[in-house]
């Protein structure tokens, strides 16, 4: 038997529990040391950029050692070395399926992996599924709703969903991809013969794919929907608003999001612990900036170190994982940090929380000691506005308010201007939804939102910005303007003054 086919062997016949109890065992520090010992012999790629920069493999004999490696990146590593030399064994062979990065960096990098590499994945998917759905007990549909194609987000997902329905779970994976018109067809046909349904997808596109069926009648809250969702970071206003949409009463166990990249697949995923800590913290603006150290939210989610290894360096994550190109200490430039288990449950019971019912959860949930990891996106992503960091994040609460949030897609581009007299002015272009058509009032009601939420979430914007410069300048956009949100363009919420 190969070891592809024990592989699949193992994770079809192993409960997620005992899969997860077997991976607790193992040490991090020793299962990232050897992913490196074998990068040095299978790797030639590593091989030279280690040479290049006169790093000794043999002197990496420990975990301080390993912390001395030097990081690798698109720009110094997946950018220089031709990709078969990237590869496990130097060559494609074994890597049966592709993915390639979005390019919002640069130059789109293609991520071969083998079905074998998803089978880790495929876990925090199980562990959604499981632990959130309760879906070893239902029969579930799972509607994926990512772009199909060569992006990492539909293939990926429903691969792995296969892999789930594979292992017995009672779920039938269907896959109309981003096209809603499908996406509908599909829940109104087959959602009545299921227990639940399960829609994945990026959050913009799931509001409007739940906004445009119930416009023609879907409940979605018959269908007891559940969602997954991957890609932004949302605020915990918009996970109740849309939970108002499918009829959600469990908010910790109705959706989760996942943390994932092209590179290394998923590597956390929310779970009902980490939404109601998250949740918990959002009505706690100064319990969160003294643990994340700013006043947005991030994502937060929990990990396996034995599958995805993290490693925070400058306030950014470094991740390091087996994947048929390798990631050894490899810097993905999101923002963040980790906690171990501990010191998340150490903080909260120092802020008053000592069971998981004092966060609102069932009295006999058990959680998976697992570590956390919390993701605000790329580390740049931010304004100065009279020496306050302004953060997408923030300006988003402000956006999806009831009376708001029905008129515009939840897409805007935040800047700072100067005005004819030299004096500074946050500005805000939002996006309408095709076909809107607002009262002359909306740009004032979304500058009054967006202002309360600031002064409420950003420490730095309440106290550093004069009073009479704290109110936006709020512009209204057609529906996919060329200027601010063009089609087919990966959207940034900041614009520079040098843009």
């Amino acid at each position: 038997m190969s070891q592809s086919e024990e592989a699949f062997n193992r994770y079809i016949h192993t409960s997620l529990d005992q899969l997860l109890a077997e991976q607790s065992l193992m040490d991090p520090h020793a299962r990232v040391l050897a992913l490196f010992k074998r990068c040095v012999e299978q790797v030639p790629a590593y091989r030279r950029f280690l040479a290049e920069k006169q790093v000794l493999a043999e002197s990496i004999n420990d975990y301080p050692s390993f912390q001395t490696l030097p990081l690798i990146n698109k720009a110094n590593y997946m950018q220089v070395y031709p990709l078969p030399q990237r590869c496990l064994g130097g060559s494609l062979q074994g890597a049966d399926r592709v993915a390639v990065s979005s390019g919002s960096t640069g130059q789109p990098t293609f991520w071969p992996r083998s079905a074998l590499h998803e089978l880790d994945v495929a876990v925090r998917f199980e562990q959604v599924f499981v632990d959130s759905f309760a879906a070893d007990q239902r029969n579930t549909l799972a509607v994926v709703c990512f772009a199909l194609g060569n992006w990492v987000g539909g293939l990926f997902t429903t691969s792995c969903c296969w892999h789930l329905a594979r292992k017995g779970y009672p779920l039938m994976v269907a896959t109309p991809g981003n096209n809603k018109t499908e996406i509908l067809r599909v829940v109104r046909e087959l959602a009545p013969h299921f227990e639940q349904t399960v829609l994945l997808g990026y959050p913009p596109f799931i509001k409007d794919v739940l906004d445009a069926g119930a416009a023609e009648g879907i409940a979605w809250a018959e269908y007891r929907t559940k969602l997954v969702f991957a890609g932004e970071v949302f605020s915990e206003e918009w996970r109740s608003l849309l939970g108002q949409r499918t009829g959600s009463t469990r908010p910790c166990f109705d959706s989760a999001s996942l943390y994932g990249t092209a590179d290394g697949g998923v590597l956390g995923n929310e779970t009902p612990l980490s939404i109601a800590i998250r949740r918990w913290l959002a009505d706690q603006p100064r319990a969160a900036r003294d643990l994340f150290g700013e006043s947005r939210l991030p994502t937060l989610v929990q990990y396996d170190p034995c599958s995805r290894f993290f490693e925070v360096h400058d306030n950014t994550l470094v991740v390091s994982g087996e994947n048929s190109v390798p990631l050894l200490r490899y810097h993905i430039a999101d923002k963040g940090g980790v906690l171990s288990f501990d010191e998340m449950w150490s903080f909260l019971n120092q802020h008053g929380i000592q069971s998981v019912a004092d966060l609102g959860l069932p009295v006999d949930f058990k959680p998976r000691a697992l570590p956390f990891v919390f993701v605000f996106g790329r580390a740049d992503f931010t304004v100065s506005y009279y020496g306050a960091n302004i953060y997408p994040e923030n300006v988003t609460v402000g956006l999806e308010q009831p009376g708001i949030m029905r008129w515009v897609t939840g897409k805007f581009v935040l800047e700072v201007r100067e005005t004819a007299l030299g004096d500074k002015e946050l500005h805000v272009a939002v996006e309408l939804l095709p076909d809107a058509a607002p009262e002359p009032a909306l740009p004032d009601l979304i500058a009054s939102a967006i202002r309360e939420q600031l002064l409420r979430l950003n420490s730095e914007f309440a106290h550093y910005t004069p009073t009479e410069r704290q109110l936006p300048k709020v512009t209204l956009y057609a529906f996919a303007d060329p200027e601010y949100f063009p089609l087919g363009v990966k959207h940034r919420y900041t614009r520079k003054a040098a843009d």
